[in-house]
């Protein structure tokens, strides 16, 4: 019982992370934390999202936390489940931001929640720092609060668009959320598309947080695509690869990477085989490079609820580069000094994942590869 496992796993996640968030390591008596405020998906369709970016972070601050902190401080993450709804998220960055111990928010998951939260980010000027999201609309217009570590949903179509084009399937649908997130993903497959004189030949929707499939499938199987762009979350896409292969459909499915690689290929199975995934973090599954190196070490140090994915790599990553611009910010750090600091991250060296800010510049990375599931649980490049 597939849904049973994941929900015992989920509570005994949130168990886990209400005892280490009461129970960090103390440097040492009296010493100062730095608090970042996280809202995130922690139950729902959409836990293992919030639930693996939380774990990645906080694998790599108890790490750092335990080797002394930056600057003589430790790091904390305060997580506020959202459920992946954006009324929720506004409401616990409205408290994050009137909690006067929070220091920085950090590592939102989704879109529409990003959108809700960003007004209040930009009024308050508080920095936002690695959201789990790829949409424009959190890039442009600039914001010197919000800093991006991860490539955008432009960079991710783009580089899917062209590698179906370079193939010669040139028929192309997009099964989308119905939502921002899924429209960030819609506006840059149409702009890929432009490119080469192309346009969708269908596009079918899904509610956020809901499996209903059925009208996406009626839409876009009869055109028959050769391939499906996928922008939701990973139980939405799951469904729609079953429903259309039961439907007759044989073309290839593509997926973003806000998916959540390793959640879809655990929904799939053996339906996973050949699903293509985007990804703009290094491959966490080998030591391939250096920053996957030390993550798996670390993912194994942490224990047995630490697993290595893509969500929870990106996590780390995001922890890695803001402890970075942190200690950068100085010994007695403010809001202002902590922009600063990150700013001041030029083609900084993650591990072989590049970052790079600049006072107008907060898109670190345009980094985008192609993964694929193999139909047994596990994820190749």
């Amino acid at each position: 019982m597939p849904g049973i496992s994941t929900r015992r796993q989920t509570l005994k996640y949130l168990a886990g992370a209400a005892a280490a968030t009461l129970a960090l390591p103390a440097l040492a008596q009296g010493v100062r934390r730095i608090v970042l405020g996280q809202s995130c998906a922690l139950t729902g369709p959409a836990a293992q999202l919030g639930i693996q970016m939380n774990r990645g972070a906080r694998i790599y601050f108890e790490r750092l936390n335990a080797e002394g902190g930056v600057n003589g401080r430790s790091i904390e993450i305060k997580a506020l489940d959202d459920g992946y709804e954006p009324e929720r998220c506004a409401a616990n960055t409205r408290a994050f931001i009137a909690d006067g111990g929070i220091f920085s928010l950090f590592g939102y998951v989704g879109t529409p929640t990003c959108l809700a939260a960003l007004p209040l980010v930009n009024a308050a000027e508080i920095p936002f720092f690695g959201p789990f999201t790829g949409a424009e609309a959190l890039r442009e217009p600039f914001s010197r609060s919000v800093f991006h570590v991860r490539a955008s949903y432009y960079d991710e179509t783009a580089l899917i668009v062209r590698q179906l084009t370079n193939l010669g399937l040139k028929r192309i649908a997009v099964f989308r959320q119905n939502d921002s997130y899924g429209q960030a993903g819609l506006d840059g497959v149409n702009r890929a598309l432009k490119l080469q004189n192309l346009q969708p030949t269908a596009v079918g929707l899904v509610e956020r947080n809901t499996v209903d499939v059925a009208a996406a499938v009626k839409a876009i199987v009869p055109t028959r695509p050769d391939a499906v762009v996928q922008i939701s979350a990973y139980k939405s896409c799951a469904a729609f690869i079953r429903e259309a292969r039961k439907a007759g459909y044989g073309g290839t499915f593509y997926n973003v990477s806000f998916v959540g690689t390793q959640a879809l290929a655990d929904e799939l199975g053996k339906d996973g085989l050949g699903v293509v995934v985007s990804q703009v973090m290094p491959f966490p599954y080998t030591t391939a490079t250096a920053i996957a190196r030390e993550y798996l070490d670390a993912v194994k140090l942490a224990g047995s609820d630490a697993t290595a994915n893509y969500s929870s790599m990106e996590g780390y990553v995001c922890a890695k580069v803001f402890a970075e611009g942190l200690r950068r910010a100085g010994g007695n750090p403010t809001r202002d000094a902590l922009v600063a600091g990150l700013e001041s991250l030029q083609r900084y060296d993650a591990g072989g994942y590049t970052v790079s800010f600049g006072p107008r510049n907060h898109r670190g990375s345009s980094f985008v590869e192609l993964s694929m599931l193999t139909g047994d649980g596990k994820v190749r490049r």
